[in-house]
């Protein structure tokens, strides 16, 4: 599997959270892959103070990316290890 893929072409990303992710220097699967999910979350966030980021759509559609799942597949366990990441 290459690990420089378009953003679009993995699993949870769309050209909203691409062109989000873009923003940030985040132009590929592996920028995203050396940053993470979680910073990658907190990039946006820091990049968009006053809008809110549901943690769905971002923190956890970035995991899913990465490790080419469904966004609601991600365990339970894993969800509330990136929440506390995040913080």
């Amino acid at each position: 599997m290459s690990r420089n893929r378009n953003l679009t072409d993995l699993r949870n990303i769309g050209k909203k959270i691409a062109g989000r992710l873009n923003e940030v220097g985040i132009l590929s699967e592996s920028d995203l892959r050396q940053v993470g999910a979680v910073s990658a979350h907190s990039m946006i966030r820091e990049k968009h103070p006053n809008e809110p980021l549901p943690v769905c759509y971002y923190l956890y559609s970035f995991e899913g990316a990465l490790t080419d799942k469904h966004w609601n597949d991600i365990s339970k366990q894993r969800k509330e290890q990136l929440r506390a990441q995040v913080g």
